[in-house]
């Protein structure tokens, strides 16, 4: 029978987020638990956070993580706003251990591929057509491409260089808020960040996300760029949804 709920849990630098999810509707069921990520985030330490989370929400089925990291396998390869001991550790079975499952009850996967995997699913079936990027605006810069629905894993369109920088040091969310930009200022940033990556790969649609997505208003209306560029409908909800999903049916990359 197939699930009609998940549980997932999206592991960011600043927050670790999990929450029960609807999978026929692609919605949270409840209130998502919040634990600010410890510091330093080691694999051990966050783990015990996820272990506490999905205590706190008395889940006992497959549950589904996300990472700011190549995922491949299980396995962290690299370790963006996360501590550095995460790459080259088995995620899967770190988790599995602590949370007390079998590796195929655990599905790891990067946090923007997750959150885009929800929102082509759930979101505007606009993006379901062509080349679709989506972005994640946080602590760092997250993104998931696909063909025609079809996922490209494991992009780190975040770490382009963009006049000298790594992009998401000039533009993420986070450095917003650092540096006191304002929304327009902030805005000028993202718009030059996103022309570099429209030259690159030439997408048919941005989706952009992350928390900052709440305040779209503020900021998505001041970008001028060649491709067209929608919200995500999930919000800063959309990798626990991914996640979940990706659990349920047993996917990972």
């Amino acid at each position: 029978m197939e699930a009609t709920r998940g549980f997932g849990i999206d592991i960011g630098g600043s927050g670790i987020k999990g929450a029960l999810v609807d999978l026929a509707e692609g919605k949270l069921i409840g209130d998502r638990i919040r634990i600010d990520t410890p510091q330093p985030s080691t694999p051990e330490a966050v783990a015990d956070v996820v272990a506490e989370i999905t205590g706190q929400a008395g889940w006992d089925g497959p549950v589904g993580v996300t990472l700011p990291a190549v995922v491949k396998k299980g396995v962290a390869h690299t370790a963006a706003n996360i501590d550095h001991k995460w790459i080259g550790t088995d995620a899967d079975a770190l988790f599995a251990k602590r949370l007390g499952r079998g590796v195929d009850d655990v599905a790891m996967l990067n946090d923007a591929d997750a959150a885009g995997m929800a929102e082509i699913r759930w979101g505007d079936p606009i993006a379901k057509r062509g080349v679709t990027a989506l972005l994640t605006f946080g602590t760092g810069i997250g993104s998931a491409v696909f063909q025609d629905g079809k996922l490209v894993p494991n992009t780190e369109f975040g770490h382009i260089e963009v006049d000298g920088h790594d992009a998401e040091k000039k533009a993420a969310a986070s450095v917003k808020d650092n540096e006191e930009l304002t929304y327009p200022e902030w805005a000028e940033r993202v718009n030059r960040y996103l022309s570099v990556l429209e030259n690159l790969i030439w997408p048919d649609l941005f989706i952009v996300g992350g928390g900052v997505s709440k305040k779209s208003h503020k900021w998505v209306p001041l970008l001028d760029i060649r491709t067209p560029v929608i919200v995500a409908s999930l919000q800063n909800n959309a990798g626990i949804v991914g996640a979940a999903a990706a659990a349920a049916e047993g996917i990972e990359h």
